[in-house]
């Protein structure tokens, strides 16, 4: 996005919008991939940073059709309600691409645009592997036998490229020049080898049975323990590696020599950590947040808390000191509650079987963030002491983000076995169901007091139930009372 845009309109001819008529200048540009869909695109100045900054440099208008936030210095990027887009107004990107596709079912359709690259062969290192493949002048293009392969490398001791371009394979001479397994006549081998992808498209077979000298893999094993449970890495690795693997692993599967057609039962990706500044982390930009320099000052629970609760973990987020001393707050809080021994009252006992059925289903789908808010959140419904049932709750779903912690807390309560051994809580499903609700008393907007009433509770009840709470506060007539049904009620008095 850094490089200057240049282009040339193309003068005398335009594009015509389908869905309103409005004529649409066409540019040619560098920017524009040819390789990228159809190599040709419908530029959105104000929510594409590319197409902004083009925008700019030619004085064409930007008109933002999502409202998310002020383009009059960048592109904004997220997602947002619909503007000046007539019927799709007040719709989010995901549901006006539906309407859209309905309203112009004439000349629209949905598709899938793949964002692949062929594999990059230019890299060739003596290590890669061979292709097994050699060129006869008779018969062109032969496959070696299968019983010569695996074919491997001859022994060289100079890896470099040659004079005229080719690979380090081409050295070896005797290597190359060979027979054509189709004519008998002379032929030679092919001297690209594979780039790093090839090995990599199926060392977690090999790691299965990697003794093995008479096959890849024994398949014995491999229906023990394929496919792959889970699969995670970032983008870059999901969107090349594990494409590709996929691939290779098909065609074993075509020829018959793996057990399952998919490689992995799940796949998911993390997204980067960047600097504060929103920026790739990098010693040259000034940016860099060591993590043992974080750990030094803060502690390993603080920094491994800090960094599961920027965001989505499949994410790109900027580091944020603020929200390092917020998690240190939480933490310091969970070190000093108080624990007592009473029992837990109806409305406790919901709290801490919520928490552990929404830390548990959120953990299951990689929502870390969230899951730490969930214990922020049911830390604030406790004012002063937690009963010792909810205290344990709590540090059980906190020991997967905070061990060092929750390990000691856990002591402290006289338990001898380590909480890493202790089973993970079980949910009681019938206590989910809210019996009761607290509803915030006020009198002429200040706030009086709490009363706890049950969930059907009609307002005539928690308004009798109100009125005793506040009764000396309730020094003149009620003129006016404001009800909002699971939250509060608010008496207007004279005077």
């Amino acid at each position: 996005t850094s490089k200057e845009k240049t282009g040339i309109e193309l003068k005398g001819i335009c594009a015509r919008n389908p869905y309103n008529g409005q004529e649409i200048p066409i540019f040619v540009a560098d920017y524009v991939l040819a390789n990228y869909g159809f190599g040709a695109i419908m530029a959105v100045p104000a929510h594409d940073q590319r197409d902004w900054d083009f925008a700019k440099k030619f004085g064409l208008k930007i008109i933002p059709v999502l409202d998310n936030g002020d383009i009059s210095k960048q592109a904004q990027i997220g997602d947002g309600l619909h503007i000046n887009s007539e019927y799709l107004n007040g719709l989010n990107k995901e549901d006006a691409i539906k309407v859209a596709l309905e309203h112009g079912a004439d000349f629209a359709r949905s598709a899938k645009q793949y964002k692949m690259r062929d594999w990059a062969f230019s890299r060739q290192m003596y290590w890669g592997e061979p292709i097994p493949l050699v060129y006869c002048e008779k018969c062109g293009w032969v496959p070696v036998p299968d019983n010569e392969l695996p074919l491997m490398q001859p022994y060289l001791t100079d890896f470099s490229p040659t004079t005229d371009g080719e690979g380090p394979l081409a050295r070896a001479t005797d290597w190359v020049n060979t027979i054509c397994p189709k004519c008998g006549d002379h032929a030679k081998r092919e001297t690209d080898t594979m780039p790093g992808w090839a090995g990599s498209s199926w060392y977690f077979l090999r790691y299965l049975d990697p003794d093995n000298n008479d096959e890849f893999c024994n398949r014995e094993q491999m229906e023990k323990w394929m496919p792959i449970d889970h699969y995670n890495g970032p983008m870059e690795h999901v969107t090349r590696h594990m494409m590709y693997s996929r691939f290779w692993y098909k065609a074993l599967y075509d020829i018959g020599l793996v057990p399952s057609v998919e490689p992995y039962k799940k796949r998911t990706l993390n997204g980067l950590m960047m600097g504060s500044d929103g920026r790739k982390m990098s010693k040259s930009l000034g940016n860099l947040v060591p993590s043992s320099e974080v750990v030094n000052r803060a502690g390993a629970d603080a920094c491994r808390m800090t960094v599961l609760f920027l965001g989505p973990y499949d994410s790109n987020v900027n580091w944020s000191e603020d929200t390092l001393r917020g998690v240190e707050r939480f933490l310091k809080r969970v070190e000093n509650m108080p624990v007592s021994d009473i029992k837990p009252n109806d409305e406790q006992e919901r709290l801490m079987n919520q928490l552990i059925k929404d830390v548990a289903e959120r953990i299951e789908n990689m929502q870390f963030n969230t899951a730490i808010s969930a214990m922020m959140e049911y830390i604030n419904q406790f004012v002063g002491e937690m009963p010792r049932d909810c205290f344990e709750v709590l540090l059980q779903c906190l020991n997967p983000f905070a061990p060092h912690l929750a390990e000691e807390m856990w002591e402290k309560l006289g338990h001898s076995e380590m909480l890493v051994l202790h089973p993970w809580p079980d949910v009681d499903e019938s206590k989910l169901e809210r019996k009761s609700q607290n509803i915030s008393v006020s009198v002429n907007g200040k706030h009086r007091g709490i009363i706890q009433v049950d969930v059907n509770a009609t307002k005539d009840e928690i308004t009798d139930a109100a009125k005793i709470v506040a009764e000396k506060f309730l020094t003149g007539e009620i003129i006016k009372t404001i009800f909002v049904p699971g939250k509060l009620i608010n008496f207007l008095i004279k005077g």
